[in-house]
């Protein structure tokens, strides 16, 4: 099938790859000049595990292609993914004015029909939103061309993004047209193979989904930071809990794992989102500002437990930290803990030498021109050196097998914030070290 995606972000990109790599002609659409040359060259310009391989292999088979008009992608797909940015606006909600923006591009170009779909993660009401800019910009020249909208939300984690659009655990769609339907599952058949994973629903079901299941998963990384946070108190070990409580099936093991808050693009600005639309109908979502306020105030653990041992004041102090990316696997710091962490350490006057094997570029554009952190990417050992303490802020799989005897040696105090619970704190201790981590006794 032919098809078009409007934006070449984190969903456009890796949807587009994707669905070229099980046949379909894709053509990815940006404003950005710059961007459209680096991916023309198999370039691109975020982090994503495979990625970078799927695009490359399937630009040279000629599956996918780069613009910046609108109007070649408009006349090249008949389905049309809107997959441009929501930030979100100065009140929490979502900004929709790239959406929109998309679809009256989309609709000054129109000259078949099409279904043009939001990829976007958008409010409950936005297909009907887009419906309406499509139709408008279709009036403004006198057009009656027929088309229609869906809602196809995405369910990507950075890190394994590749992996879960190829093998999708299932694909929402929410459309209240019969042709559009047609058309969908044709789309994603090759996908279908193993078992039928589309799930067809009406459109504000499917824009609602994709914000419940976010949410859903944020109030469970928040629900077990309280516990972490009440354990500490009670002398339990979360650890202990967390697998006394993961293994009723009920619950399960996913995203039950305490620290020092959640990040990234999506849970926070979910979470936000879908509290204001609830604001805007007149319902407050007081579980969901609870896990907000929750999440805020867990950012702040990893300093004060290093200040309980070292004091307020950490002038002459130097802090080795070890992580900046919200999560393994990505460079994104859209509202990672670190930066609240390394935020939180400069006002206290500490000097601070940081590790992120993949995020320190993003890093040192976030934080140029301060002149006390430095940031490295090739040894996680490079930073312990005259380091009072380290912290830990994401759990990066290489910092599991740390030599604990080279980290005692190679820092100056012996201190160990665990903000992620990686290390065993009964180990740590035998190398003469101070241990704190989230909720462990």
């Amino acid at each position: 099938m032919k098809i078009t995606v409007v934006g070449t972000g984190y969903v456009g990109l890796v949807s587009g790859a994707c669905l070229a790599e099980m046949g379909h002609h894709v053509i990815c659409v940006d404003t950005d000049q710059s961007k459209i040359d680096m991916l023309k060259q198999g370039g691109i310009p975020i982090y994503e595990y495979g990625l970078e391989g799927l695009v490359v292999e399937n630009i040279k088979q000629k599956r996918l292609e780069f613009t910046t008009e609108i109007a070649d992608g408009v006349a090249h797909g008949e389905i049309i993914f809107i997959a441009v940015g929501t930030p979100p606006d100065e009140d929490g909600s979502a900004d929709l004015k790239y959406v929109l923006q998309a679809a009256d591009s989309i609709g000054q170009s129109m000259q078949n029909y099409r279904v043009v779909v939001t990829k976007s993660t958008v409010p409950v009401g936005t297909a009907e939103k887009v419906r309406g800019a499509l139709r408008a910009a279709l009036d403004k020249r006198n057009s009656g061309l027929e088309f229609s909208v869906a809602s196809n939300p995405e369910f990507l984690k950075e890190g394994a993004a590749v992996e879960d659009f190829m093998k999708p655990d299932r694909i929402v769609i929410g459309t209240d047209d019969e042709r559009a339907k047609a058309l969908l599952t044709k789309l994603y058949a090759p996908f279908n193979r193993n078992h039928e994973r589309v799930i067809f629903m009406d459109i504000p079901s499917a824009e609602l989904t994709k914000y419940a299941a976010n949410s859903m998963l944020a109030t469970k990384i928040s629900f077990m930071n309280e516990i972490a946070n009440l354990a500490e108190l009670l002398g339990a070990d979360i650890e202990s809990v967390r697998k006394g409580i993961g293994s009723d099936p009920r619950i399960g093991y996913h995203f039950i794992y305490p620290g020092c808050g959640y990040g990234g693009s999506c849970f926070p600005k979910d979470v936000q989102a879908l509290t204001k639309t609830a604001a805007a109908n007149g319902y407050e979502m007081r579980i969901l500002n609870a896990v907000e306020a929750v999440n805020d105030d867990q950012k702040y653990k990893p300093v004060e437990k290093l200040i309980s041992e070292l004091g307020d004041d950490l002038s002459g102090r130097t802090i080795a930290l070890w992580g900046l990316a919200f999560k393994p696997d990505t460079d994104d710091m859209r509202e990672a803990p670190s930066r609240i962490v390394i935020k939180d350490l400069l006002s206290r006057g500490a000097k601070i030498a940081a590790f992120d094997p993949v995020a320190f570029e993003e890093a040192e554009r976030l934080f140029a021109g301060e002149q006390n952190i430095e940031f490295f990417h090739n040894d996680p050992y490079s930073v312990l050196k005259g380091a009072d303490a380290l912290v830990v802020v994401t759990e990066w799989k290489m910092f599991r097998g740390v030599q604990l005897s080279r980290v005692s040696a190679e820092m100056k105090g012996n201190l160990i914030i665990d903000g992620r619970n990686i290390f065993n704190p009964q180990t740590v201790r035998k190398h003469g070290m101070i241990y704190h981590g989230i909720g462990r006794a």
